[in-house]
């Protein structure tokens, strides 16, 4: 049983303007759940994303760091659970690369503008066949409120989905912050055995989308342990969309900059205790201060 947690409300996850969800039932490893999700996001959004630092990465963690490098302007990112296509050599590329094609291909845009993600058992063949089949089902669901059932099927051994949303004001609009993650075993610092997906619609600056990542990484999925191991897909974005209409926040150590740095680093803080206390034999959730 998780530590004082419960599922999210979903009516407390509010949506980001330019973010559009959708899940289905690809049969990955079990038939009957939700275990593929697609994200879209409108042209003009801004993507940055942190990564296990495992030297032994799996296939999808390889393709996101090269298609983050090379593509401009990433619109789509689509998971499986059930499989994490680790330990799987060049076929598990070549299957990552696909999946990415085949969404492409669906969306009218370039396959470098996808990134992949997968958890799930290692060292097992990605059945990207049956990704391929499930994916209009996923796009056809697609809306702006589908933050809760993305959290759903973006698990695998977690007992309840995991999701945080906030609200906050920046220069007279309301913005919106909100992230769904999934964690509860082979987890400790330096981004543990992981996934997580924040987006707000804050207008900022592309070049600040990474050194926020990085500060709110640092404060959350970088800060927690469960059983001190690391693993091979662990994977932390975040999408600006730029669609609240402020004016453009081009400082971080602005006033407006850190509000939406306390915003969102709130939300992966509680995201990433999300997963500590649902801790696959947790029993006691605790908070070490360090001083000095």
């Amino acid at each position: 049983m998780p530590v004082d947690l419960a599922a999210p409300d979903p009516a407390s996850l509010h949506p980001v303007a330019g973010v559009r969800l959708g899940t289905a039932m690809a049969g990955v490893r079990k038939a009957g759940r939700r275990d593929l999700v697609v994200m879209a996001f409108d042209a003009g959004a801004a993507v940055a994303g942190v990564f296990t630092q495992n030297r032994f990465s799996a296939a999808p963690v390889q393709v996101c760091r090269e298609h983050l490098a090379r593509a401009k302007g990433i619109r789509a990112l689509v998971v499986n659970t059930g499989n994490a296509n680790a330990g799987t050599g060049a076929d598990g590329l070549a299957r990552a690369r696909r999946s990415c094609r085949a969404l492409a291909a669906q969306l009218g845009i370039a396959a470098e503008q996808v990134l992949p993600f997968s958890t799930g058992v290692i060292m097992e063949t990605l059945p990207v066949e049956r990704i391929e089949a499930a994916l209009p089902a996923a796009l056809a669901a697609l809306a702006p409120d589908g933050w809760a059932l993305a959290a759903e099927g973006i698990m695998t051994t977690d007992t309840v989905p995991k999701a945080a949303s906030r609200r906050l004001e920046i220069g007279g609009r309301t913005v919106t912050v909100t992230g769904i993650s999934k964690g509860a075993g082979m987890i400790r610092p330096n981004m543990a055995t992981m996934l997580g997906f924040v987006a707000t619609d804050a207008v900022l600056a592309p070049a600040l989308v990474q050194p926020l990542l990085c500060e709110a990484a640092e404060r959350s999925f970088n800060r927690i342990t469960i059983d001190g191991d690391t693993s091979t897909n662990d994977s932390f974005v975040l999408v600006a969309t730029r669609r609240a209409g402020h004016a453009e926040i081009t400082a971080l150590d602005s006033a407006e900059g850190r509000v939406l740095a306390e915003a969102v680093g709130a939300v992966a803080e509680q995201l990433a205790q999300a997963i500590v206390r649902d801790g696959e034999g947790a029993t006691k959730f605790i908070t070490v201060r360090v001083e000095g």
